[in-house]
């Protein structure tokens, strides 16, 4: 089974500086990971502090630098990187200028996935909930430049059921399908209330990563999310790629470490291996 743990699920470890993009490495390793799966706030150092205009895709020599050393770390411990999921990049805003500002960060953490080797980039398509025409054609023509620069450098471009347009699963549908080349990481759980079900149902076979959402555990049991039926779907799909954990418990619940330990051994447990 390859598997991989979103640096999200340590969000908490993160903010309370017990956990950096190393120790991460480090966690992933001790956790039996088979690829690394980091979120962009692991990379603080590479955030722009003030993302204004064309400046905000360039790499300075300290970035390079530090891009390194992450890397010897990664090669130190074996794995690769899998999905890079990337915030602050999203396609659709309603000015001109903040669209090209979100544009030059995705050619910025395109170019810190490729020095890394990463396969996937997730960026969001942002955007109102019901992605009116006009809308749509501003987000396929983002994803359209954005998956043509990356196809050069061997990564694949995602979006995630996330916010706005991509809580809606008919409008995942429709971005799968008409943008040549962009796939979906399937969150089991980020869907509009009401309609996690249709989405888990209606989109499982557009998966090409995933996040699989465990919150609440009594003892080895998760509770509340039906993370078994999310994972039989995506079974029954023919879903083929790694199996992405996002495991966020809330305040007071399991920590963060044990809390994804306990989601690997339950995606053992629902595929068998």
């Amino acid at each position: 089974m390859e598997f991989g743990i979103c640096s999200y699920s340590f969000h908490r470890l993160l903010a309370a500086g017990k956990q950096d993009i190393f120790k991460y490495i480090q966690d992933c390793v001790d956790l039996g990971c088979t690829q690394l799966d980091p979120w962009s706030a692991h990379l603080l150092p590479l955030i722009p502090a003030k993302p204004t205009g064309s400046a905000v895709g360039v790499l300075s020599d300290a970035d390079h630098k530090y891009i390194a050393k992450i890397e010897e770390a990664a090669d130190r411990s074996g794995l690769p990187w899998g999905c890079l999921a990337v915030d602050g990049a999203h396609i659709y805003e309603a000015s001109p200028e903040a669209r090209s500002v979100n544009r030059q960060n995705a050619y910025r953490w395109l170019d810190i996935a490729n020095m890394l080797g990463a396969e996937q980039v997730r960026i969001d398509a942002g955007g109102p909930e019901d992605m009116p025409d006009d809308v749509f054609a501003i987000i396929k023509d983002g994803y359209n430049d954005l998956i043509s620069r990356a196809k050069t450098m061997g990564i694949e471009i995602l979006f995630e059921n996330h916010f706005g347009p991509s809580l809606i699963p008919d409008n995942c549908i429709k971005l799968c399908e008409e943008i040549e080349g962009l796939g979906l990481l399937l969150d089991t759980r980020n869907w509009k209330p009401g309609l996690r079900e249709e989405g888990r149902k209606k989109c499982a076979k557009y998966a090409r990563a995933t996040h699989v959402k465990a919150l609440r555990w009594e003892g080895d049991e998760e509770i509340g999310e039906d993370v078994e039926e999310a994972i039989q779907l995506l079974l029954d799909s023919g879903y083929k790629g790694a199996w992405g954990i996002e495991s966020v418990p809330p305040d007071g619940g399991d920590d963060e470490i044990t809390a994804a330990r306990k989601t690997i051994e339950l995606i053992r447990r629902c595929t068998g291996q």
